[in-house]
């Protein structure tokens, strides 16, 4: 099946404006774009024909094919980054079986977790969008408790069936715990990492739908989804050691590139 990676960069970010092209320091001491890493990352992908940056900001475009990105123009009226998926699916003139939305804000997303989602998809006919999440230790549950005590949003948070269908997505921290979790204890916290895969006709129904009220509650575009009754695979993906942080704050930076000087990314 043909895989198409989609990377979605908007400027105006309403919590961290001009996120894209925010900075990052690697282990080497060299700073690139968010919107490079990302970049980057997408192309360790595995069984991937085509990796483009979608955006609708003539800055974004300038940086991303400075560094040899493709680019596909979209429209400033995308809400999210599915309804700009959809678009630049659409401006492409489509041909691929499985879309994958890489949300340019995580560039320490590991290939596996995008190659696992993308079987997934494939293996569960019922399912229309496949998402991965990855199971909290409490280091990342502490971190993500942390955040909301300070008013910042630390991570998404999922819940989902035995069938692993998604039930809920969270910006607060689901499902309540009253434990108290050791830094690498295992905890019943599903953080949900922002990738997705959808197959064609789901993602192209997409901009047709109503914003829901949970939706516009939480701010997270998979809930439109799931309030329109399409089936949302929760796909449960492995750290191997690495550690994962989404840029949501510019708060985040220094905290990803400690990660990364950790790891060793260049």
């Amino acid at each position: 099946m043909s895989v198409l990676i989609v990377i979605p960069a908007r400027f105006a970010s309403t919590r961290y404006p001009g996120k894209p092209l925010a900075t990052l320091r690697g282990a080497t001491g060299e700073s690139k774009s968010l919107v490079h890493r990302s970049w980057e990352a997408a192309c360790t992908v595995k069984g991937v024909d085509r990796v483009v940056v979608a955006t609708d900001d003539d800055r974004i475009r300038d940086a991303a094919e400075a560094f040899g990105a493709e680019v596909v123009m979209t429209s400033e009226t995308c809400e999210n980054g599915t309804e700009r998926c959809s678009e630049a699916f659409d401006n492409l003139g489509g041909g691929y079986d499985i879309i994958v939305n890489l949300q340019g804000d995580a560039p320490l997303t590991p290939a596996w977790f995008v190659e696992d989602l993308v079987k997934g998809l494939q293996a569960d006919p019922n399912a229309q969008v496949a998402t991965p999440v990855l199971r909290c230790d409490g280091q990342a549950l502490n971190g993500f408790l942390e955040d909301r005590k300070a008013g910042r949003v630390g991570g998404t948070t999922a819940v989902f069936s035995a069938q692993n269908h998604a039930m809920y997505f969270s910006k607060e921290v689901i499902p309540y715990t009253s434990d108290t979790y050791a830094d690498d204890a295992q905890t019943p916290v599903f953080h949900h990492v922002g990738v997705y895969a959808y197959r064609p006709k789901a993602l192209a129904a997409y901009p047709a739908l109503s914003s829901g009220p949970l939706e516009k509650l939480e701010g997270l575009e998979q809930l439109r989804f799931m309030e329109h009754g399409h089936t949302v695979l929760c796909v449960e993906v492995e750290a191997r050691g690495r550690q994962f942080w989404e840029l949501n704050n510019p708060e985040d930076v220094p905290r990803i590139e400690a990660m990364m000087a950790q790891m060793g990314a260049a």
